[in-house]
């Protein structure tokens, strides 16, 4: 049984969150529902995502279950205000501690690196925002694969590249067949169907 926390905040980007979100609730679902999903928050408000959508979190800060795995997302809230706040920092670098493993998406890797469990460790995250995290120090930006793992920490590239760290990281819980009938029952297929950009 794993449980799976996903911190949210305002204006962390959709996709980043649920994206794996998508990806940890199907895989609970293929193995008979074993395994919990749980959105964490610093308040029991509503957050409003960077496109809008509204979000109600299951836990708070001090109310959930404990994290085997921690997943943090980017987006603008989380460069640019969630880096700032000791409350969200100091609960990220105590449940690392805790968890088996720690994931961010996009630009959640510079809230991760704040927070210091990315301190030290190869990360990668959006591409523009490789500099500015790279900038931060004591981080080794990588910057030509989707997803980056180092230790316990698995790190992703932005927005969609999530979805392939969660992928990645169920087919190490539960194994590769697993991930990939996850995989399979997604219908999700790394190759984008969007083919306007081709040559006719």
């Amino acid at each position: 049984m794993a449980t799976y926390g996903l911190l949210i905040f305002d204006e962390a980007e959709e996709l980043d969150f649920v994206g794996p979100w998508e990806v940890f609730t199907c895989s609970s679902r293929v193995r008979g529902g074993t395994d919990t999903a749980v959105l964490v928050a610093e308040r029991p408000d509503p957050v409003r995502c960077a496109k809008g959508m509204r979000v109600l979190p299951d836990h708070t800060l001090d109310d959930h279950p404990p994290l085997d795995v921690l997943l943090v997302p980017g987006g603008r809230g989380a460069r640019e205000v969630q880096v700032h706040n000791e409350a969200v920092k100091g609960w990220i670098a105590k449940t690392a501690a805790q968890a088996t493993w720690v994931s961010s998406v996009c630009t959640g890797a510079l809230l991760v690196h704040a927070a210091g469990p990315g301190r030290g460790r190869r990360m990668a995250t959006h591409w523009a925002f490789e500099d500015a995290l790279e900038e931060q120090g004591d981080v080794t930006v990588v910057r030509d694969a989707r997803y980056v793992v180092d230790g316990n920490l698995v790190s992703s590239q932005g927005v969609s590249a999530g979805i392939d760290s969660a992928l990645w990281l169920i087919g190490r819980l539960h194994g590769r067949e697993h991930a990939r009938a996850v995989r399979r029952h997604l219908q999700y297929d790394p190759a984008p169907p969007y083919l306007a950009d081709e040559p006719s």
